[in-house]
């Protein structure tokens, strides 16, 4: 259980230690918290497993070999730095004996893209998941973000992308990297 009055202390105890006591920060321990907690944390309360359960369609005659959604957006925090990366990822996925609502295949991505994780670790668990849950012969995901840990301190390399592709399952690669818009 989130214990937001402590979460909240805690704030407050680190922007003191850092010297900072501006009124103008007076509700922003709280804020920051809510922000943390009711969005850019909410993934660990999604049940991924769950929701592509709950959205299986069986594969069908007219049913697509591959499926493709392409530029669902991400927002993501770095566990290294606490520090936004954002962009994009596109999942494809070749079913065998299920699809899933493409609405899913965006919600797990947000779901996993919300918690304290690398970007190689989302793509990986994005493609798994799918992978698994559809009995899926291949899926990818494909992860193009930009990360204020680079761009914001350190490095200062701005317009600087990472991009991160993961397969879990058997399939041609080069089929599956032109899936993900990688080889044109």
């Amino acid at each position: 259980m989130v214990d937001r009055e402590r979460a909240a202390r805690a704030l407050r105890e680190f922007l003191d230690a850092l010297g900072i006591e501006s009124a103008e920060i007076g509700e922003t321990p709280r804020r920051v918290v809510d922000a943390w907690v009711d969005e850019l944390l909410e993934g660990y309360r999604v049940d991924v497993k769950g929701v592509l359960r709950e959205n299986l369609i069986p594969r069908t005659a007219s049913t697509s070999d591959v499926v493709i959604v392409r530029d669902i957006q991400v927002t993501t925090m770095c566990p290294h730095h606490l520090m936004p990366g954002v962009g994009t990822a596109t999942v494809s996925f070749e079913p065998a004996k299920s699809v899933v609502g493409v609405g899913a295949v965006a919600s797990i991505v947000h779901a996993l893209s919300r918690r304290l994780s690398l970007q190689e670790a989302i793509g990986e668990e994005v493609a798994l998941a799918i992978h698994d849950a559809l009995a899926a012969n291949w899926a990818a995901c494909r992860l193009v973000l930009s990360h204020t840990c680079m761009t914001a301190r350190g490095e200062r390399a701005h317009g600087a992308r990472l991009e991160t592709l993961a397969i879990a399952g058997v399939g041609d690669r080069a089929a599956i990297e032109r899936s993900v818009g990688l080889g044109k």
